[in-house]
């Protein structure tokens, strides 16, 4: 009933992998927009559960879905924010005009990293495995497409939410992991990820709106991250949704 979560699904070891997950979608993507691996010039990856500590997801992506012309990929960490931050790096680069085919994608397998014992419920219940996948190509037509994007981090509470490890400045990490597992389990100081999430999120949709001049009531349709469902809920009162 808080998280407002009806459904999630989780990967099948030995079948799905980020990589392999985000191919798929990829796939998807480039077939509902009459394109082929061919056509992309710049995949853009976004995950914080990588297949490997290096190299990227985004190169191992590229290899299994077989693009031309050794194509760029570059993997983005920015957690729950990742797709995001690599639609505007998308946006970015088809904007300076560098490239006019770009793949973004999210892919993530949660499950495997969460303690699924009582104690770990609180974080554990909230995330799923999948992967999701967008062509972004340039647009004469006025008003349509990416307007803006707006991109905001406060390092000061980066320890709110957290993996610790496996961290890499230990002398010997593997042995350092080993004796404490605990530190592989995803921490999070809810009622504070809270407070922050109803003050920012409002903010930034604002933003978004002065920036392109709109205002609340033209929104048509707001597609949350999603969470918390009190969180959504007190953002859509907040906005007058």
């Amino acid at each position: 009933e808080r998280t407002g979560i009806q459904e999630r699904r989780w990967f099948e070891e030995g079948k799905d992998t980020t990589s392999g997950m985000g191919a798929e979608a990829s796939r998807r993507a480039l077939a509902a927009a009459g394109l082929t691996p061919d056509d992309v010039q710049l995949i853009v990856f976004a995950t914080l559960s990588p297949d490997y500590f290096f190299p990227g997801s985004g190169v191992l992506m590229q290899r299994e879905l077989g693009t031309k012309d050794n194509v760029p990929a570059l993997d983005v960490r920015n957690q729950c924010s990742g797709f995001i931050y690599a639609l505007s790096v998308a946006d970015q680069f088809i904007r300076t005009g560098m490239y006019d085919t770009v793949l973004v994608v999210g892919s993530e397998i949660h499950s495997s990293g969460l303690d699924k014992s009582t104690r770990g419920r609180a974080v554990s219940v909230i995330f799923g495995d999948g992967a999701g996948a967008v062509v972004l190509r340039p647009s004469s037509q006025e008003g349509h497409g990416i307007l803006s994007t707006h991109l905001h981090a406060q390092g000061e509470f980066a320890e709110e939410l957290i993996v610790k490890e496996p961290g890499a400045n230990r002398d010997d990490r593997t042995n350092y992991v080993a004796e404490n597992r605990e530190g592989m389990y995803p921490y999070m100081n809810g009622q504070n990820v809270f407070k922050h999430a109803v003050v920012r999120f409002p903010q930034v949709i604002k933003e978004a709106l002065d920036q392109n001049n709109y205002q609340a009531a033209d929104i048509d349709l707001l597609i949350p991250h999603q969470a918390n469902l009190r969180i959504t809920q007190y953002v859509q009162q907040k906005m007058g949704l």
